[in-house]
């Protein structure tokens, strides 16, 4: 393993999110503080619990998945996407770097700043709400395990779009979409018999479920679930990153 190549790449993208400090890290905390702000108040005042939870409460962990899911996909699309907008992914293909290093780098880097992010938002949730985190282990390995396959899902992304309309495309129209529509507002189980039957069948409904058990020991479905679908989807995109180095599909044209 060469650490010093998978350090040097990992430091250049760290240090971009540092130039691009008020895009990376201060709007994404911004925009969830007004979905908090206008969900607690405007929702709050209607619903007062959900499964004993106080509902300013109980979104928090649905806001703080949905900022993670979206940044670690923007961070590690962009930094594949990147190099090969400019022409300097042929570099990097052609170091004596393993393709495992390469993944590692970026992959890395994309999930630190992700989990950085989501820390400062569970911060700043704190500022609003009184917060008791029932199983903080499991909190952040839930943090982690979801950054990671996401910025794993987001480096699938980075290879395969073709230009920045494309680069944008599954974020804004299939996982935001599918983030709002997976319990990060509401219980699936206060929806009617058949739509709770449809919403099983969004993968985000389990990663939100796992998070949220881990702060207040409850979830739409089980803990065990939600794990398993996490891994799954995991290995799936690890599976589909080894194909892509293995073909060299859109890197080597």
């Amino acid at each position: 393993m060469n650490f010093r190549a998978v350090w040097a790449i990992y430091r250049v993208e760290m240090a971009r999110t540092l130039r691009t400090l008020l895009q990376s890290v201060i709007s994404p905390v911004i925009s969830t503080s007004l979905y908090f702000v206008v969900f607690g108040a405007a929702i709050g005042s209607r619903i007062s619990e959900i499964n004993g939870i106080s509902y300013g409460a109980f979104i928090v962990p649905g806001l703080i998945m949905l900022s993670l899911l979206t940044q670690s996909i923007s961070n590690a699309s962009f930094g594949i996407y990147f190099p090969k907008f400019i022409g300097t992914i042929f570099e990097i293909l052609s170091a004596p770097v393993s393709y495992l290093e390469v993944v590692l780098a970026y992959v890395g880097a994309a999930t630190t700043k992700s989990v950085a992010i989501g820390l400062i938002i569970l911060a700043t949730a704190a500022l609003f709400v009184d917060l008791h985190i029932e199983h903080p282990f499991w909190m952040v390995a839930f943090l982690i395990l979801t950054a990671v396959t996401f910025s794993l899902f987001g480096f699938i992304i980075g290879i395969w779009a073709a230009n920045f309309e494309q680069l944008q495309l599954v974020p804004l129209l299939i996982v935001t979409p599918l983030t709002f529509l997976g319990g990060s507002f509401y219980s699936i189980d206060m929806l009617p018999g058949i739509w709770r039957t449809i919403t099983l069948f969004n993968p985000v409904v389990y990663l939100v479920s796992g998070f949220r058990w881990a702060f207040f020991g409850h979830g739409d479905v089980s803990v065990t679930i939600s794990l398993a679908m996490t891994l799954v989807f995991l290995a799936a995109c690890i599976a589909v990153i080894a194909w892509i180095f293995r073909t060299g599909y859109r890197l080597r044209t």
